[in-house]
């Protein structure tokens, strides 16, 4: 079995990085529109970085229960999509170093990753680790992307608003690492994405540049969000486009519109049993419907949609 430490290998060395802030972008746990894949890309894809750790892949996962691609070619294979868990160094928009831990959640040796990923904080002095998902939500992509902000202190996430109260939810290796760290006393915080649930299985750029605007805010970090505002943009012209075509879809994105607004409303005035004009449909039952219009949309090629 193996030791925390055994887990990982620094891949170069490193001078000395300050202060930096961690943003933990894990695949595996829920990703509504896939909002964190998509931030997590686009961070890796415009700033420059390099990987200054990896962990052993052949240790922390499950190859059975998460298969990696191979390409066949007539008789031969060419190829394998080796897994890849890493720790990266990017600079930000004003040369500001910062880490990003990116790859497959692990599905074994939670504790011991957990344990490890303390290592590296203690070793580059990380002053604070961030993390990111998205999950699906009764609200209407008509209205501003809303977050579910959590800390290890109430001051790290000052200005954001509690949606839930209390809920029971599957742990993922990233909400124990925030729960970990903040036992140690160590600052962490966490940003959940609200995605409309009717969409949740398309990309929806808005989530992730809600989550970068977030990680910024949050840390002082220059991470660019311009490519992902418009690809906000035009998602927003295609789906208000496809609901367009049947009043059936309009109206049910009406209602949720209603139920966000009365909810708003009853945040505001700290009643959050505000009341709506006339009996309103169940959350489950306007996702469905809607769900079952985009579905039978096409694209313009005639593919399927996701």
């Amino acid at each position: 079995m193996p030791e925390p430490q055994d887990l990982y290998q620094l891949t170069e060395d490193v001078p000395d990085l300050g202060r930096p802030v961690l943003i933990q972008a894990l695949t595996g746990f829920v990703d509504a529109g896939a909002a964190s894949r998509l931030a997590r890309e686009h961070l890796l894809s415009s700033l420059t970085n390099r990987v200054i750790a990896t962990f052993d892949v052949d240790a922390l996962l499950d190859y059975r229960s998460r298969r990696p691609v191979m390409i066949f070619v007539e008789d031969h294979w060419e190829s394998y999509e080796e897994p890849s868990l890493a720790l990266h160094l990017l600079y930000d928009g004003a040369n500001t170093p910062f880490l990003l831990l990116s790859g497959p959640e692990p599905d074994l040796y939670w504790e011991r990753f957990t344990k490890a990923i303390m290592m590296l904080i203690d070793r580059f002095g990380v002053r604070l680790t961030v993390g990111f998902n998205a999950i699906p939500m009764a609200v209407p992509h008509t209205r501003p992307t809303g977050l579910t902000a959590h800390g290890t202190r109430r001051e790290l996430i000052a200005g954001y608003e509690p949606w839930l109260r209390r809920v029971q939810v599957p742990a993922s290796v990233g909400h124990l690492m925030e729960y970990r760290l903040g036992q140690a006393g160590k600052d962490a915080i966490g940003f959940a994405a609200h995605v409309p649930h009717y969409l949740a299985q398309s990309e929806y750029p808005a989530a992730a540049e809600k989550l970068l605007t977030a990680v910024s805010r949050s840390t002082g970090l220059l991470l660019p969000t311009e490519d992902l505002r418009r690809a906000a943009e035009a998602t927003r012209i295609e789906v208000d486009q496809q609901i367009a075509q049947a009043e059936e879809a309009a109206s049910v994105v009406r209602s949720l519109e209603q139920q966000y607004d009365a909810f708003v409303r009853g945040q505001e005035s700290n009643n959050l049993l505000a009341e709506v004009n006339g009996p309103l449909p169940t959350a489950e039952e306007l996702g469905a419907e809607l769900e079952r219009f985009l579905a039978e949309q096409t694209r313009p090629n005639d593919e399927p949609r996701p």
